[in-house]
């Protein structure tokens, strides 16, 4: 899967005389020399000045021969003001001595003695350069970008990420919007893949390193949908020669103008304001919001899409997020906004991944009512999912893939992919739900249609009131256990299956994986129906795990573990935990309408 940016490019001028050393470059502007004496020959002004080389502090350049020159006078200027000058013989001239990432103009022209004695000097030659080193933003003025953008910062080796220093975005104003403060990267373990988790978090120990008590830092971030969902992210992530600088949620605002700070000890390279500015795109119209990587829609993240729906679109209007092919390194959330499909344009391609877990961030998780100040307890954390939605009517996901990718290779711990804690519905169309425990957590009324969810350990769970998979493949990744739930009611239909298929990953050992275990609560009912499902022999033949005990222990045809019309396995050793049901029984689970009234 390729990622795309779209971001602020700090590049450094240097590709500016990489092409002058490719090309052969002519005067690019004239002007008087020494006029010569009446009668004299006049001599022609050098051509083809190029570049041959360049650091950050000299230049070497070189000119064709003139005739009737004896020697030739150059001189360097910056910004109108000269800087050094000299002269010789030689038909190339080095200068030393000029600063890091500053474009200069290199004149040249030649000289001669007339037989009179009398000087003759021909006309200037002139050429611009700029010297490697510091960073120079190139940044078309009409390049507006995504208020979500990150910004990226070319070097001319792999940067190193220091321990001090800030970075600092300013409005046109003078106003600070944002800061990272590198002395909060003692508060991370980078991975591999240069994604930052809470510091000890994935040494497999049981630590808590978020928990509601902990102290918010600029190597967290505070989601925004009518509450703050405060998070674990990634502000900065070396990608080659790049530095990439992903700012807070709603750090920027459309139409604005900004520019930004880094001091040299936060990766070996200062840019000083005044080096980099750029300006915001407009605030998108309509409610079809659009989300691709490379810039070219209205946000860059779906988190910024997200935030901007729940905050500017009224909360019963609908919305329609619609994301692009990429990959979308972030943690969402969404609350009190109902009616909203975030649609993705390929399942397979539009994949929406990170890495969350409890011993990242403890809990289920919930919002706060305001952003934590740097330093203060955060109240609340956010929780161990990828996805968290409160308080939402009518959420559609379609079209796209969300992975929670936290992996150790015991694969211990809750790891939610989509948290829908929520008492109203939500679609599931054409998705795949990835992560190992507890993949997929519910309330309220779901239907599951024509998607993938896989996982290891009661990687469906919660407490609907009625969650239907229609024509889904439930893949097992290793051993385990498919569902717990902990229904509200007896009567409540709860977790549904049907026309679904059991499957297994590869290597996944034959029986290894039961049906449901129970929470083993008498506050809630253990209530799991499987209607013409298809199931692979990664099945255990009992089906039921039975310790503890579910509620009700012994299953009618409306509450607890029951089955009708299973194919694949055989049901003759199911154990008396789970009940099958009659072809009467099962009608009540056999369509949409019967089991979610909608």
């Amino acid at each position: 899967m390729s990622e795309h940016f779209n971001p602020v490019i700090l590049n450094e001028v240097k590709n500016l005389f990489r092409i002058l050393l490719a090309i052969p470059l002519v005067a690019l502007s004239c002007g008087k020399g020494d006029e010569p004496s009446s009668g004299s020959k006049s001599l022609e002004a050098p051509k083809n000045l190029t570049v041959k080389s360049v650091t950050e502090n000299s230049v070497t350049i070189q000119w064709d021969p003139v005739e009737g020159a004896k020697t030739y006078r150059w001189s360097v200027s910056q910004a109108g003001s000269p800087v050094v000058s000299g002269g010789g013989t030689n038909r190339n001239a080095t200068v030393t001595g000029l600063s890091a990432g500053t474009t200069y103009r290199f004149s040249v022209s030649a000289a001669s003695v007339s037989a009179s004695e009398e000087s003759v000097t021909s006309a200037e030659s002139s050429i611009d350069f700029t010297t490697e080193g510091s960073a120079t933003p190139v940044i078309p003025v009409a390049d507006a970008v995504c208020v979500d953008a990150p910004i990226v910062v070319s070097f001319d080796a792999v940067p190193v990420l220091g321990t001090s220093g800030k970075i600092k975005v300013f409005a046109a104003s003078g106003k600070q919007v944002d800061e990272i403060d590198l002395a909060d990267i003692a508060t991370v373990d980078i991975l591999e893949d240069g994604t930052m988790i809470p510091k000890g978090a994935d040494a497999d120990q049981g630590l808590i390193a978020i928990g509601n008590d902990y102290v918010f830092n600029t190597f967290m971030d505070a989601l925004h949908s009518a509450q703050y969902r405060v998070v674990h992210y990634t502000p900065l992530r070396i990608n080659g020669k790049n530095l990439e600088i992903k700012l807070h949620n709603e750090a920027l605002d459309f139409n604005g103008s900004y520019y930004v700070t880094i001091d040299e000890s936060v990766a070996g390279k200062a840019v000083a304001a005044g080096d980099l500015s750029f300006t915001t795109k407009a605030r998108p119209s309509g409610t079809t919001l659009s989300v691709n990587p490379d810039g070219s829609a209205d946000f860059c993240t779906v988190q910024g899409a997200l935030s901007y729906a729940s905050a500017n679109i009224a909360k019963d209007e609908a919305v329609t997020v619609e994301v692009a092919r990429g990959t979308y390194r972030e943690l969402l959330f969404l609350r009190n906004k109902n009616n909203v499909t975030i649609k993705g344009a390929d399942r397979e391609k539009t994949v929406i991944v990170y890495p969350n877990n409890d011993s990242y961030e403890t809990g289920s998780g919930g919002s706060v009512a305001s952003r934590p100040h740097i330093g203060s307890s955060i109240g609340k954390s956010g929780g161990r999912s990828l996805f968290l939605v409160e308080g939402c009517d009518n959420l559609r996901l379609e079209n796209l893939t969300i992975e929670n990718s936290y992996s150790i290779p015991s694969h211990k711990g809750q790891a939610e992919t989509v948290y829908f804690n929520s008492n109203y519905r939500l679609t599931v169309e054409n998705c795949s739900l990835l992560s190992w425990q507890d993949t997929f957590l519910t309330k309220g009324k779901v239907w599951v249609h024509n998607s993938l969810i896989a996982g290891h350990v009661d990687f469906i769970w919660g407490y609907p009131e009625a969650c239907l998979f229609e024509d889904c493949e439930i893949r097992a990744r290793a051993g385990g256990y498919l569902i717990q739930a902990r229904v509200p009611s007896a009567s409540n239909k709860g977790f549904v299956f049907l026309n679904c298929r059991i499957t297994a990953g590869e290597g996944v050992k034959d029986g290894s994986m039961y049906l449901a275990r129970s929470g083993g609560s008498t506050d809630y009912y253990d209530n799991v129906t499987f209607v013409n499902c298809h199931m692979s022999s990664v099945v255990a033949p009992v089906g039921w795990y039975s310790n503890p005990a579910p509620n009700p222990a012994t299953p009618t045809a409306v509450s607890g573990w029951k089955e009708y019309g299973t194919t694949g396995v055989s049901t003759a050793s199911r154990n008396n935990l789970g009940r099958i049901l009659t072809a009467d029984e099962a009608a009540a689970y056999s369509s949409k309408e019967a089991v979610l009234g909608w």
